[in-house]
């Protein structure tokens, strides 16, 4: 028993844990050789006896020493104790031993009607602790068993955690029924705690809410205001200025006026309201747009009238949508309003340049309405002399709107046109000369552009876009449009295509029956033959339209809808997904106009109550993706002209044209890293650091270039933040970005916003396959986060041949590559070659000796000897030695069974170089092939995400989250310095240590 007791004795170590059994059995035999307590007791004993000098000495020796699991163990270790050595903090300060009370006033008592109290939940908490508290004295007192003693403690630990943190340990304590109590750490997390609810954002006084209805006689920069919102939020403003002008004698008979509403109220009001804008906000705001200065127009009614041309950049409608409205109150805060949050000064898109201000809907139908040309129209071939003449023919009702009629322009000068169009030209600036075609959607976008770019914030401006809108509504009214289910026109081929698709289906599931295919091959067989015949019907229904129609004109003039919706209404629903996002093979024939079955109506729930799902479950993703890049960005501010870097990325011509944003809109707007020149003429297009324009881009493509080197946030030199250069022009204005602007807030926002786009994008497509974009956001996040993917693709380490192995063990690649070349050896004079031309020679073969010496002895000459550094041949040739090394390099990837190579047999590959489907870890990119291309990658595969949904966001951006997320180096070894191994350290001062 004596060597079982030894060990028994061996096992008691310092902070070893111990169970109460273990703890009973160990007191009853060696009461005097060891002492033991429980709970934070026992851990202030502990901590107080640390000596963090000692411990870090010990610890740097262990990660020096060690290797794996214990190596990351201490060094994780290490960084705690450095951490408390530079604070100058004790470990022991780390335990409560007196409990803070919070003061009364934070946690209440209101006594209801009843009699009853209603209480803040911390009370309870707190009283929890007092009792047991209470308790434990008095056991303590009376001398009560260890056991109970201990017992209690445990229970007063508890309740203290519970007041901490409620639920953190074991099971939340609930208060009363199934109501969690509300503990300290609750009142501080989340949305509605104390940080994010409080002290980040406040409800402010002299702000509003009301329904929106569209205002269309509204000029751009104004926004209707009912009189009875007005007079509450402009209250302290009305009453001061009743007393200024002697109609009321103080304050209080003018609160009384203004309670009353007497008339001249009502006129002191209007002149009020002239001296501030007012802000209008539209929740949810995932952007800077959705807040925004107007001048206030004052209106009879309830409800806010908004301007049709901002419904975009707050992404409202008018289905009772709400909105707040903010008065601003100093001085400042009018200014800023005026100067930088009004509606005029807010036009492009923040995120990728664009007009956000682009006329819509009605307004698109009323212009396309205008500007098309109808053939056999009354008039037609008309020749008229001037503009004016054509006008008045048309309003004597000899010519129609959209008839074709020649007019002369200049002398001699003919153009072929319509009244619709000479209409149009006459409200746009004459610079851009006479536009003489249809204008759809995409051509008013660019007319916009166009004008703002040469005439910026203009009141000009303004007027031209009010003029549009006016246009395009009254044209609009004017052709009369409507839609009925008579416009909705099945093609005739439908019936022989369906046919046609039925009889290879047949011929598909009967190869199956027979076992000549499996089921996966019968699957995509049948998806194949109905998305073709898809295809068909879409084409016919093409053929077969009215382009006079109303449908046709609506989705041909982007005003509203689209092919594939015309197919489903006139042509045939087609494939269907299941809520798992798979293809159901059982097509929908019919179409909305025919009418759907029973079984047909049941598969198409499924994907429009998909879309409706995501779209509540992927909202809050987008925002909380919004909120994470906001938080590693918020630090990039533009705080310098220029870092001075000679540094740059290359941007190329995408391989991928479809799935990338075009070469020359990447370039627009960046500042150019090196001169670029015509590689025909050698004519200098730009020199460095001059902006790259939207006409300097059509030159550099014109010119073949396929490739410019360009400043960007990525390879900015500054410590913290960018360099104006770096970052190029702000797209928001269209000029050099401005110093202390905060890019940073600016790209995650860009990049979160149209998230919720991505994710409310299902929606409103009915499910229709092809269109689901389960790759979307979580995509997104995925990339930014660097995670794994969750199909990971295999990509080649080396250069070399690809061999691809496919036998009972699996399928394998394995790469090799292969490298010869002739290591030279110089031989001093005088030594004797021991090897002759073609011998082949072992690493470490004598291959000369030295000129033999009789005193030397036989261990001296061979540490003089020369020997083969490789193993190889030899080659003696013009008096040189040689040995002919090859080296062969060899690595094998075992390939997953369902996963699809990409290369053939025998190919060459190049490192770096995926080799199966799925998606590349960046990681490996990043070890393979360095820094530039994971950056260039990361870039590319965001913008696959959002371009595949047509949604443009400028590569700045992404460049900006890439460039925080290649911020940090983890220290593998520190040599000398303050730093501890696996500790992340700024990439700037990691190169300013080495």
């Amino acid at each position: 028993a004596l060597p079982s007791k030894i060990e028994q004795l061996k096992s008691i170590r310092k902070g070893a844990l111990l169970t109460e059994t273990q703890y009973q059995d160990l007191k009853q035999q060696y009461e005097d050789v060891f002492q033991a307590e429980m709970g934070a007791e026992a851990i202030l004993k502990l901590l107080k006896e640390i000596d963090l000098d000692a411990l870090r000495s010990q610890l740097i020796q262990e990660t020096h020493s060690s290797s794996g699991q214990r190596r990351r163990k201490a060094s994780k270790q290490l960084q705690l104790v450095e951490a408390f050595r530079r604070s100058g903090n004790k470990p022991e300060w780390m335990i409560l031993t007196v409990l803070p009370v919070l003061p009364p006033e934070l946690r209440p008592m209101v006594q209801l009607d009843g009699g009853r109290f209603a209480t803040s939940d911390l009370n309870d908490l707190y009283r929890r602790v007092i009792n047991r508290n209470n308790r434990l004295r008095h056991l303590a007192e009376i001398g009560a068993p260890g056991i109970i003693i201990r017992n209690e403690k445990r229970m007063l630990q508890e309740a203290v955690d519970t007041l901490i943190d409620n639920g953190r340990r074991g099971r939340a304590i609930a208060v009363s029924g199934d109501h969690k109590a509300k503990s300290l750490s609750d009142m501080l997390r989340g949305k509605q705690g104390r940080f994010r609810q409080n002290l980040l954002g406040k409800r402010v006084d002299y702000s509003g809410r009301s329904v929106i209805v569209v205002g269309p006689e509204l000029k751009i920069h104004q926004c209707g205001l009912p009189r009875r919102m007005a007079l509450e939020l402009f209250k302290p403003f009305v009453m001061h200025r009743l007393v200024m002008e002697g109609l009321a004698s103080n304050i209080k008979s003018a609160r009384r006026q203004v309670d009353r509403g007497r008339p001249e109220v009502y006129d002191v009001l209007e002149d009020v309201v002239k001296e501030r804008p007012i802000m209008l906000n539209r929740a949810p705001t995932l952007h800077r747009l959705s807040i925004q200065a107007f001048e206030p127009v004052l209106i009879d009614g309830s409800a806010l009238q908004i301007h049709p041309l901002m419904c975009a950049a707050f992404n409202a409608d008018f289905d009772g949508d709400q909105m707040a409205v903010h008065v601003p109150l100093s001085d400042a805060a009018v200014k800023e309003c005026r100067e930088m949050m009004l509606s005029t000064n807010n036009m492009l898109l923040p995120s990728c340049g664009e007009p956000v201000v682009t006329p819509t809907l009605d307004m698109v139908f009323g212009c396309y309405y205008l500007t098309t040309i109808k053939a056999g129209a009354k008039g037609e071939g008309s020749r008229l002399g001037s503009f004016e003449e054509a006008k008045l023919t048309y309003e004597l009702g000899a010519i129609e709107l959209r008839a074709e009629i020649e007019v002369r322009v200049d002398e001699g000068k003919r153009i072929k046109t319509s009244v619709g169009r000479i209409i149009f030209n006459e409200i746009l600036p004459a610079e851009l000369g006479f536009i003489n075609k249809d204008i759809d959607k995409s051509g008013l976008k660019r007319i916009v552009a166009d004008c703002y770019k040469r005439l910026g914030s203009d009141p000009a401006m303004g007027k031209m876009l009010d003029d549009l809108k006016d246009l395009g509504f009254k044209y609009a009214t004017k052709s009369g449009i409507t839609i009925a289910m008579s416009d909705i026109e099945v093609p005739v081929d439908k019936p022989k295509l369906i046919e046609k698709a039925d009889e290879k289906t047949a011929i598909v599931e009967n190869q199956y029956q027979r076992g000549l295919i499996t089921d996966e091959e019968r699957y995509n067989s049948i998806i194949e033959v109905w998305m073709d015949t898809t295809d068909g019907i879409t084409q016919a229904i093409q053929k077969s339209m009215n382009k006079n129609g109303s449908i046709y004109m609506m989705a041909n003039s982007g005003a509203k809808g689209n092919i594939s919706q015309i197919r489903q209404m006139a042509g045939i629903r087609g494939l269907m997904t299941n809520p798992s996002g798979r293809i159901i093979d059982f097509p929908i024939k019919s179409s909305l106009r025919e009418g759907l079955s029973a079984i047909e109506y049941f598969i198409s729930t499924h994907g429009a109550r998909k879309g409706l799902a995501d779209t509540a479950l992927r909202t809050s993703g987008s925002g909380y993706l919004t909120r994470r890049l906001v938080d590693v960005t918020q630090d990039v501010i533009v705080r310098e002209y220029d870092c001075g870097t000679e540094d740059g990325v290359w941007l190329k011509e995408p391989e991928e044209k479809d799935v990338l944003p075009p070469f020359a809109e990447r370039m627009t707007g960046r500042m150019a890293a090196t001169q670029i020149v015509n590689p025909e003429t050698g004519e200098i297009i730009i020199d460095r650091n001059q902006e790259i324009d939207e006409m300097i881009a059509k030159t550099i493509v014109a010119s073949g270039i396929t490739s410019v080197y360009v400043r960007s946030p990525l390879s900015c030199q500054l410590k913290q933040g960018v360099c104006q250069l770096c970052y190029g022009r702000d797209l928001a204005r269209g000029r050099l970005i401005e110093l202390s602007t905060a890019v940073g807030i600016i790209a995650a926002q860009s990049i979160g916003e149209p998230g919720t786009q991505l994710t409310l994008r299902t929606f409103h497509t009915g499910g229709v396959v092809g269109l689901d974009i389960t790759t979307g956001l979580p995509r997104v996040e995925e990339l930014f986060e660097a995670r794994p993917p969750k199909t990971q693709a295999i990509i080649s380490e080396i250069d070399g041949m690809a061999e691809v192995i496919n036998n009972e063990e699996g399928k394998r690649i394995k790469v090799t590559s292969y490298d010869v070349y002739n290591d030279e050896y110089k031989l001093p004079e005088g030594w004797e070659l021991l090897v002759s031309h073609g011998q082949w020679v072992d690493s470490g073969n004598v291959i000369a000796a030295p000129p033999q010496d009789s005193n030397q002895t036989y261990a001296e000459l061979i540490v003089n000897n020369l020997t083969a550094r490789s193993s190889g041949e030899v080659i003696i040739q013009d008096g040189k030695m040689y040995i002919k090394v090859e080296e062969k390099e060899e690595r094998e990837y075992v390939v997953p069974a369902a996963i699809h190579i990409r290369i053939q047999d025998g190919d060459m590959v190049k490192a770096g170089q995926q080799l199966t489907d799925g998606s590349i870890n960046p990681h490996d990119i990043l070890m393979v092939l360095g820094k530039e291309a994971v950056q260039r990658y990361l870039v590319d595969e965001v913008q696959k995400v959002y371009c595949s949904q047509g949604v443009h966001i400028n590569d700045k951006h992404v460049e900006v989250i890439v460039r925080q997320m290649l911020s940090k180096v983890r220290i593998d070894s520190p040599g000398d310095y303050d730093i501890v191994p696996r500790e992340l350290v700024d990439r700037f001062r990691y190169e300013e240590i080495n």
